[in-house]
């Protein structure tokens, strides 16, 4: 899927199917721009299709191939490019997740059940010796004196 086909959707169903709103996806596409160098030969992909496709990777947990195969490209490309737009959203520091610290206060209670599950004694027959030696002692041949 190309960001030509998606350009006019709404907003409501551009969040939907990109996992971001437009305004944030604007942003995205700025930083990514700026971010990546272009150089060698050019690419099959513009950068709108790049960030697309690593927002697809992300949100509906395709594989390389699937995306390779959708958009005529390598997984190798793929993969490649994913990486380049992480690193550079990354670089950008302004796609960040807040702290483990900021995620932590809330005014859910946790209840928690403690389940002994510690090993216990299981109740075995005895060992019978004369059932399994008079077994033995008739399939072993005497030595002779």
């Amino acid at each position: 899927m190309r960001y030509e086909t998606i350009e006019q959707l709404k907003d409501t169903d551009f969040k939907r199917l990109t996992g971001v709103q437009r305004k944030t996806f604007d942003l995205m596409l700025k930083v990514v721009e700026k971010g990546l160098r272009d150089f060698g030969r050019p690419t099959k992909l513009n950068r709108a299709d790049q960030l697309l496709m690593t927002l697809m990777y992300w949100r509906e947990y395709r594989t390389e191939f699937h995306i390779a195969q959708s958009y005529g490209i390598s997984e190798a490309t793929v993969c490649r490019t994913i990486h380049k737009v992480e690193d550079a959203l990354v670089r950008s520091k302004k796609f960040r997740l807040p702290g483990k610290k900021a995620l932590q206060p809330s005014d859910t209670l946790f209840e928690v059940v403690l389940v002994d599950v510690s090993e216990q004694p299981i109740e075995r027959p005895k060992k019978a010796k004369n059932g399994i030696t008079a077994a033995k002692r008739s399939a072993i041949p005497k030595k002779r004196k």
